[in-house]
């Protein structure tokens, strides 16, 4: 009876054992089932996840700025080099830069016609910017930070053409050589000057044709009076703005009529003998147009480079380079300053009309 009664105890013990183990794997294959599941969903949610960020990265590629800006300028070639070296540590933006005459850079622009690649160009004629924007090569540009405080008619009505900086003409001499200084421009018909002056080449100088085109424009176009003059007492016309210069600061020539001076100013500030005057009857002033092209590949880095043009950072280097600042508010202290300068009277309009027709004259006239 006892060992009975120990078989049925040890019988209920075992079936209590067996329920407890099948419990435990039941519960084990629940988990397992469980833990496969939330596998299975992350495997499925992954490619959505992959999906949503190619997704992002083709909007941001549409979006965002190239990282480049080209420019085209006319010098002067060391400012030329600050400004996009200020504006690069600025913005992170590349500038990919051509440096050039105002002629080269026409010439550029229009070899590359069928396939533009510039953004910004910058030229030191404005007569000439005028001559872009008739033909359609610029767009407008209204938001332009600090373009309300240039100077009156540094920029148009419809905000395409931005006068960052300028230069005036007038007559430069080298200080060994030249006692009596000229104080006009008439002066330089005088004898006692044959074959010591130079013009820069208005074909390859912009400023120099807004001086030959402004003075015909103040004294009538007709009136070629003293540029036959100069050319029967041996003015010779010397290539662009350097060309014409350089020859005065050797002393192989003396006077450099229409000059630019800003280069007279930083040829004087390197300790060589030549300095500068404004002639009494007035001369020009010429705003350097900044300008974005229509066809612009990347135009929000193009308006950055023109609002970068016109801040008080970049206006500083303007007048370091012994330029005239473009922004009224702001005062070159190494050179003499706008409202310093008497001025002839003269048209944009008609200088940009007829800049052409003037400079293929003056060119069959000295050459």
């Amino acid at each position: 009876m006892k060992n009975n009664v120990m078989r049925l105890v040890s019988w209920q013990w075992s079936l209590v054992m067996l329920l407890i183990l099948s419990s435990v794997l039941t519960a084990c294959g629940s988990n397992n089932s469980q833990n496969n599941n939330r596998t299975n969903t992350s495997v499925t949610d992954k490619p959505i996840v992959t999906q949503s960020t190619e997704q992002s990265e083709n909007k941001e590629s549409t979006t965002a700025p190239s990282g480049k800006v080209v420019v085209y300028t006319a010098g002067p070639e060391g400012l030329a080099a600050k400004i996009k070296e200020g504006f690069e540590a600025k913005y992170g933006i590349t500038v990919e830069q051509f440096d050039g005459t105002t002629g080269k850079v026409l010439g550029r622009l229009e070899a590359e016609k069928s396939n533009p690649i510039a953004d910004i160009v910058i030229v030191a004629s404005w007569p000439t910017a005028m001559s872009m924007k008739a033909d359609d090569w610029v767009q407008g540009y209204a938001d332009a930070e600090n373009a309300d405080k240039l100077q009156a008619g540094w920029v148009d009505s419809d905000y395409s053409l931005f006068g960052y900086s300028a230069s005036a003409l007038g007559i430069t001499y080298n200080t060994k050589l030249v006692t009596d200084i000229p104080t006009d421009w008439s002066d330089l018909t005088d004898p006692k000057w044959k074959g010591l002056v130079n013009i820069p080449d208005p074909s390859l100088s912009g400023s120099a044709l807004d001086f030959i085109s402004g003075y015909l424009n103040d004294k009538g176009n007709n009136d070629w009076s003293l540029f036959e003059e100069l050319k029967a007492n041996g003015v010779a016309m010397a290539g662009a703005n350097k060309e014409a210069l350089d020859p005065v600061i050797t002393g192989a020539k003396s006077v450099v009529m229409a000059g630019v001076d800003y280069m007279a100013y930083s040829a004087k500030a390197k300790g060589e003998p030549v300095d500068i005057v404004y002639p009494a009857s007035g001369t020009v002033i010429n705003p350097r147009a900044a300008m974005i092209m229509k066809t612009s590949p990347n135009v929000e880095n193009a308006r950055l480079f023109i609002d970068y043009l016109l801040s008080d950072e970049a206006q500083a280097l303007v007048t370091g380079a012994y330029l005239l600042p473009g922004r009224a508010d702001i005062k070159a202290e190494n050179r003499t300053n706008t409202e310093d300068i008497k001025l002839l009277n003269y048209d944009w309009n008609w200088m940009s009309e007829q800049g052409e027709t003037i400079s293929t004259q003056f060119l069959e006239l000295f050459k």
